[in-house]
């Protein structure tokens, strides 16, 4: 039965520890479970919208989940229409900034609204959105850290096999050079010389180690150079992509339109990969990506791979999907991954359901 509108009444927010089949070993740290907080957004009408959250840190939750409660009590018996209550919910929590958990929780809220929405219309988001649904472009991300580079040619090919995948993403950045060279080289023996390797240093290198690492690297067919110093630095970022021809991937700490805004005039990048908890959800990546669509840019998504595949979608330069199952273990039916295309089932909103049996076993 379609619902012609819907109103806030509540919300229940868990967290799990998800075990992750490849441990993370990154310039940000080390990780062998992945913190999730689920969301699930009660209606007056009975419809619940469903979203999670990847906040990182498994103290993050005690921090996110209060605030998402906040909000949703202080729209209690009001429309559910998020695009709406985008700016007005970043204003309602100002005053400890509009990053950060402000953010962070209003996107939550608002990727719960539109699966609600999209539940109430029976049709999946990118449909209510005016897409259809479908495959995306994906490359496999669950693996390729800063790990024994002499062990990544058996990981890179066990990536592939995972869901025919003829691109990846590789984590860079070791104190040697040397180090880096031979991950490459391991890697491209797996998969072959046309595969594309999409290069991530975790924003680890100062400035002038990532003009040196980057240029020792720039001739060797690399797919993009993805965050080689700390993402603030937008001069430092605007002078790489200057000099490199390997093009500059930024974005997944972006916080809002405006910041993506401030990249694109300054020529920070070539490419742009909003993450949904910082952008603001669905009704943030569609004030932003307009943006880097009228400049030309391609725009690619990190994590969240689910309602990121709707918006791809619905994207006008969408780009790379980044495909990553750490959320699966609680999934019902995760989405399936074909010849290295995420397949975007027939199902109404972003097409998630929780496996309460395994949420009760990574609860925390």
């Amino acid at each position: 039965m379609k619902v012609e509108s819907l109103t806030y009444e509540s919300v229940r927010v868990r967290a799990v520890l998800v075990p992750l089949k490849r441990k993370v070993v990154s310039r940000v740290g080390f990780f062998d479970r992945w913190p999730l907080i689920l969301i699930d957004l009660q209606t007056k009408e009975g419809i619940v919208g469903t979203s999670y959250l990847e906040p990182y840190l498994h103290t993050s939750p005690r921090y996110i989940m209060p605030a998402i409660s906040d909000l949703v009590e202080a729209r209690k018996g009001k429309p559910l229409a998020p695009m709406a209550d985008f700016q007005p919910g970043r204003k309602s929590l100002n005053l400890i900034g509009y990053e950060g958990v402000a953010m962070i929780a209003n996107a939550g809220i608002d990727m719960a609204a539109w699966d609600a929405l999209a539940k109430a219309a029976d049709v999946p988001l990118a449909v209510l959105l005016g897409g259809t649904v479908g495959s995306v472009p994906a490359y496999n991300s669950n693996g390729l850290w800063l790990t024994d580079p002499g062990s990544l040619h058996d990981e890179a090919a066990e990536l592939a096999a995972e869901g025919g995948f003829d691109a990846f993403k590789l984590r860079l950045g070791r104190d040697k050079l040397a180090d880096d060279l031979l991950a490459i080289s391991q890697v491209r023996a797996a998969v072959g010389a046309d595969a594309k390797l999409m290069v991530d240093f975790n924003q680890g290198l100062t400035l002038g180690d990532a003009i040196r690492r980057c240029h020792a690297l720039d001739d060797l067919g690399l797919y993009w150079f993805e965050e080689p110093t700390p993402y603030n630095n937008r001069e430092g970022y605007a002078q790489l992509a200057r000099e490199l021809r390997t093009p500059l991937q930024l974005g997944e700490n972006f916080y809002g339109p405006r910041e993506l805004y401030r990249a694109v005039t300054m020529q920070a990048g070539d490419y742009v990969m909003p993450d949904m908890m910082r952008i603001g959800g669905v009704s943030g990546w569609l004030r932003s990506v307009p943006i880097a669509a009228a400049a030309g840019i391609e725009v690619s998504t990190h994590l969240y791979p689910e309602v990121s595949a709707h918006l791809m979608r619905v994207t006008e330069t969408a780009h790379w999907l980044e495909w990553q199952d750490w959320a699966d273990p609680i999934l019902q039916e995760p989405f399936p991954v074909v010849a290295g295309q995420l397949q975007i089932p027939d199902r109404a909103g972003i097409g998630i359901a929780w496996d309460e049996d395994a949420v009760r076993r990574f609860a925390f």
